[in-house]
């Protein structure tokens, strides 16, 4: 049954994104805001690259700095994203099995991707929560067997 259902059955859309030159004090906030661990880099209507909450933490200053509260937030709101975004960004396309898509995230260590069309267009992103979503789903609506 499942061999069946395609990624853009269970994909997220529409996607949260920001742009290259979105600050990261901004891409966090939008990712505190609503609930997301990744956010898409869009330019021009293209995919640039991806932002993780883990990138984020990486760029946040250490606690261990001798600058102000001030000085930090300055800092802060003046990197962007581009300069800690990944560029190479594992994408999949709408219309694969959501299981070959679950394979290619267990074996990259990937908890979601970014779906794209032929032209290289975001429309929508798949994440261990869409993939487990669908199972719960699937799992409510299967048939009751006779035993």
């Amino acid at each position: 049954m499942l061999e069946n259902v395609l990624v853009r059955e269970w994909m997220t859309t529409p996607v949260i994104s920001v742009s290259p030159t979105t600050s990261i004090s901004s891409a966090h906030q939008i990712m505190k805001e609503n609930g997301i661990r990744r956010l898409p880099v869009v330019e021009d209507d293209r995919l640039v690259g991806i932002v993780t909450i883990g990138d984020v933490r990486e760029a946040s200053p250490s606690d261990a700095t001798t600058l102000s509260i001030w000085e930090l937030n300055y800092l802060w709101a003046q990197l962007t994203v581009e300069r800690v975004m990944t560029r190479r960004v594992l994408t999949i396309s709408p219309d694969i099995c959501i299981l070959d898509a679950a394979q290619i995230m267990l074996e990259s260590k990937v908890s979601g991707l970014p779906v794209v069309n032929e032209h290289g267009k975001l429309e929508g992103i798949l994440t261990e929560s869409d993939i487990f979503r669908m199972l719960v789903k699937s799992r409510t609506q299967a048939p009751v067997s006779a035993s």
